[in-house]
């Protein structure tokens, strides 16, 4: 795979984890506001880079998180969690 993947792969998952610990805070202080700001923004951060993902190498998430094209793409490895 080329270096790209790996990167924007890694982008992904930094961005994910930091969605966790946010919601994570949220669960605890649902009314801070500047929190939900910036859970919102990597949220957003989150699906523009899912789709830029998706669009380079194929669908990153299963049961129905990511369309498939013709054909079927989930045939191609390495898939995300093999990496």
């Amino acid at each position: 795979m080329p270096e790209s993947y790996y990167r924007l792969l890694e982008k992904i998952q930094a961005v994910d984890f930091v969605l966790v610990d946010l919601t994570l805070y949220l669960d605890t202080h649902p009314n801070d506001f500047e929190t939900i700001k910036q859970f919102n923004q990597l949220a957003y951060e989150s699906k523009q880079l899912k789709a830029s993902f998706e669009e380079q190498f194929g669908p990153l998430l299963q049961y129905g998180g990511s369309f498939s094209q013709y054909p079927w793409d989930w045939k191609q490895a390495p898939w995300p969690w093999q990496v």
